[in-house]
């Protein structure tokens, strides 16, 4: 009985040691699999003959939370963190040590090239003769997903210096890429051009509604040692010859003492025009109205645009007041890319509005911030500075109300004489939606350009730091937003409405403007006659038609 008894609890014993044992093994194993999973995330072998580079990927080794830090804040390396491919060759090299490390960046250049052959400036692809500059998209040979170049801009803010280009690439997982920095000397009568080489760190735009594809920044950082280069290309290996040339645009130094003489200038970014848009008389009002607010420039994206649209904006441009820019972005839109991708063109007017105009709105051609008490938007910025105390803020942020134009046309139509002024929608549609959207909703937005990062269609997402949004009281001034029900059908007229006049402060200078505009390029550009102004006993009927319309429905 005693020895049966001892004998079994030897056997639990035994057992219990055993399982202990085994939960110790698979602890140790788990926590050795977890490490080799992280150790690979951070450090793997590269698949291409062990070169390296820079990868950037959505999220952060250090930061979890995008918001927690700036790009300001971590030199080149917050909201996104860098996944550095290495080879055994790059990990002994003692240059690229602090690169790994977070120290200063070490330019390609000065590497050890007894290392890595691809690493000796003078090896690499030489200046492409053959490629000219242009204002339009250009693509990066040699990418494995597309990859499209469109701007560079030089970016010195907080002491950062970098070149900031423009670009289109996959949303997630970009892949790595080059920066060639260009310089031009002289030597006799020939004109030298030399490189510098430096990895780039890609940040995706925020605003891509997660689409395969997103408007994106590429950051060069020039080293203290570097000065501004002429132009950049961006090359995904190496060894691939330069397939894009961008000038690098220096609003800095070029407007550097002329401070003043931008103070009080305002400009209009507007996203790419498409589907052959040509509406002739829309688009002198906006500029016109505009212009009478105080707007001293525009600039346009060409993406698609009919003819006499065409020739009337040539015309402003020949006049110093617009920029028209070709948009040919070879990506399937809505289904790769957002609407023509048009993140890309908002912060590409933004930044090279910098330093030139003091303040820019980025507005569409069916909105206008309309003040309520000021003539023009400069007076309404100095209001609200003043009454605010808003002098450090970085945008100002107006409430969308909606227009529909299924409504009605205002009454007083009839009474203008003109066939110009019965067709401007500022003056034809004055009924507006009584609830104005919230902030952030619809919103469109003024911002001062140096104090913004990454701007959005509704907001800013990223200023430099301290400085930040001041909400407009809608008592000062609001969106005007003239379009139809955005859901379709006519539904949205029944909802509670007020009539709107405030436009009409503006009645008589804008037809004047517009007339002019007209007659001056109606023969030129072969612009259509405007309709004429309904007389009283025709707007009766025509809405009687439409109310019984609307009963049946």
């Amino acid at each position: 009985m005693g020895s049966s008894s001892g004998g079994k609890k030897k056997f639990l014993n035994l057992r219990n040691r055993q399982r202990a044992n085994m939960s110790f093994v698979m602890f140790v194993m788990f926590f050795a699999v977890f490490g080799m999973i992280v150790f690979t995330e951070i450090f793997f072998i590269d698949e291409k003959n062990k070169a390296s580079g820079v990868l950037v990927r959505h999220g952060s080794l250090g930061f979890h939370n995008k918001d927690d830090r700036t790009e300001y804040d971590t030199d080149f390396q917050g909201d996104d963190y860098i996944s550095i491919r290495v080879g055994q060759a790059m990990m002994d090299n003692a240059d690229i040590g602090p690169f790994l490390l977070g120290r200063p960046l070490v330019h390609l250049s000065n590497m050890d090239t007894s290392q890595s052959k691809f690493f000796a400036e003078g090896q690499l692809p030489s200046y492409p003769e053959n490629l000219t500059i242009s204002d339009s998209w250009q693509n990066v040979n040699g990418s494995r997903y597309k990859f499209f170049v469109f701007s560079a801009y030089y970016d010195q803010r907080r002491n950062q210096r970098s070149i900031r280009i423009i670009a289109t690439t996959r949303t997630r997982g970009p892949e790595r890429v080059w920066c060639r920095l260009w310089y031009r000397s002289s030597e006799g009568n020939s004109t030298l051009n030399t490189s510098k080489t430096v990895p780039a760190k890609i940040k995706i735009i925020r605003e891509n509604w997660n689409l395969r594809y997103s408007a994106s920044f590429v950051m060069c950082p020039l080293r203290a040692n570097l000065t501004v280069p002429v132009a950049v290309s961006v090359v995904a290996g190496l060894k691939d010859p330069p397939s894009n040339m961008l000038t690098v645009i220096n609003n800095f130094n070029e407007t550097a003492g002329k401070t003043s003489s931008t103070i009080g200038k305002f400009a209009v970014c507007v996203k790419p025009l498409h589907f052959n848009y040509n509406k002739e008389l829309q688009i002198m009002e906006f500029i016109e109205l505009n212009r009478l607010m105080g707007v001293d420039h525009f600039t346009f994206y060409n993406h698609t645009i009919g003819p006499q649209v065409s020739c009337i904006l040539d015309h402003y441009r020949k006049e110093g007041l617009v920029t028209l820019l070709p948009w040919k972005l070879h990506m399937v839109f809505q289904k790769e890319i957002r609407t023509e991708g048009l993140f890309a063109a908002l912060n590409d007017c933004l930044y090279r509005s910098m330093y030139k105009f003091s303040h820019t709105l980025l507005i569409d051609l069916d909105e206008y911030i309309i003040p309520n008490y000021n003539e023009t938007l400069p007076q309404l910025i100095d209001y609200l500075n003043h009454r605010l105390k808003a002098r450090s803020t970085g945008s100002y942020s107006f409430q969308n109300a909606f227009f529909y134009l299924q409504w009605n046309d205002d009454a007083k139509v009839e009474e203008l004489s003109d066939p110009i002024s019965a067709n401007l929608v500022t003056l034809k549609k004055t009924r507006r939606k009584t609830k104005l959207h919230p902030h952030k909703q619809r919103s469109k937005y003024i911002c001062r350009p140096e104090l913004v990062v990454e701007a959005g269609n509704h907001f800013v997402w990223e200023f430099i730091p301290a400085h930040g949004t001041l909400n407009v009281p809608a008592d000062a001034a609001i969106l005007h937003h003239y379009r139809i029900c955005e859901f379709g059908g006519n539904d949205c007229i029944k909802t509670s409405s007020t009539v709107d006049r405030t436009a009409y402060r503006y009645l008589h200078s804008l037809t004047s403007a517009v007339r002019a505009r007209y007659d001056q390029l109606k023969l030129k550009c072969n612009l259509s006659d405007p309709k004429e102004a309904p007389t009283k006993m025709l707007q009766k009927i025509l809405q009687m038609l439409k109310s019984g319309a609307q009963r049946k429905r």
